[in-house]
């Protein structure tokens, strides 16, 4: 319970919201894209303040956030573990115990998501994952919701992830679950998603060992960069590990004819996508990119006001 006696809801993976919350959650963020388009006030959110925990770097998980409050009438309160006392060794813990009573609602970016399951164990107030090493749940309502905007429920839809099993990988095995669509996962040897993540999907996921086996006819194409943060001492052993993975307007030939192209971003052309595609006619990373401001506008009213 919260501090009002509601239930308290975090948002830490994809699983956290049922599917009918989930596609209540994309028509209510395609509500709020349109009315900030129209220049109308709506301030659902005054008065309420969001903490954001950093502890990685970020460009569109803080201004998408801090935007997004401001939109809806509150504030978002920007934290750095180097400006905080959770960079001098205070307990995660007592962190939470102390920031719940003075925010109501937090937003971390962090390493590990057993730290932020732990915040959230302490916390009086709805907590959100903004990115863990495991997962990356927003990026996904953002994605799911531009799919929706140009082509229509995903539901019964195949996508193709080309390349590292990594957290936003691992959000999209949940998002396979979540939308009901089939997921063709390829990648190079030694980095495949977590067993354990893998299993729970079921029928929903397929590993592949070709990237062109997994665009086959497919409707959707996603990558990442080759080497996340975290792992950029790894770049030059992953270069060679993923040559055979680079989203190339010869793989997009193998998917269907309408397929759209998204990347998480930021991203390296040249590298896991060639600039010819990323900046080409199948791409809606840009409206991908925007929607991550109004998916989380929702997000943050379905937490808060439900």
């Amino acid at each position: 319970m919260d501090s009002v006696g509601k239930p308290l809801r975090h948002f830490l993976t994809l699983l956290d919201i049922t599917p009918e919350e989930a596609q209540v959650l994309l028509q209510r963020a395609a509500e709020l894209k349109r009315r900030t388009r129209n220049v109308e006030r709506f301030e659902s959110l005054k008065n309420r303040t969001l903490g954001m925990i950093f502890e990685k770097s970020s460009t569109r998980t803080r201004v998408s956030f801090e935007v997004g409050m401001a939109q809806l009438g509150g504030h978002a309160l920007f934290l750095s573990s180097q400006d905080t006392q959770l960079g001098r060794g205070e307990l995660i813990e007592d962190s939470a115990r102390v920031l719940s009573r003075m925010v109501d609602a937090v937003m971390i970016r962090t390493f590990e998501q057993q730290r932020l399951n732990r915040f959230a164990r302490y916390s009086r107030v709805p907590v959100i994952n903004g990115l863990t090493d495991r997962f990356h749940p927003c990026q996904l309502l953002a994605d799911m919701l531009t799919y929706q905007e140009h082509r229509g429920s995903i539901r019964g839809r195949t996508v193709a992830w080309i390349g590292d099993g990594n957290n936003v990988c691992h959000s999209y095995v949940n998002a396979a679950r979540l939308f009901d669509f089939q997921l063709r996962i390829a990648y190079p040897e030694g980095f495949c998603p977590n067993p354990d993540i893998l299993a729970e999907a079921g029928e929903h996921c397929t590993l592949l060992r070709e990237a062109p086996e997994a665009a086959e006819g497919a409707d959707l194409v996603v990558t990442d960069v080759w080497a996340s943060m975290g792992k950029e001492r790894e770049q030059k052993r992953r270069a060679q590990a993923f040559a055979r993975f680079r989203v190339d307007e010869a793989l997009m030939r193998h998917a269907a004819r309408d397929a759209l192209f998204m990347h998480c971003l930021p991203a390296h052309r040249g590298e896991e996508v060639t600039a010819a595609v990323i900046d080409g006619p199948q791409s809606v990373v840009w409206d991908e990119a925007e929607n991550r401001l109004h998916a989380q506008k929702a997000l943050l009213e379905f937490l808060l006001l439900a």
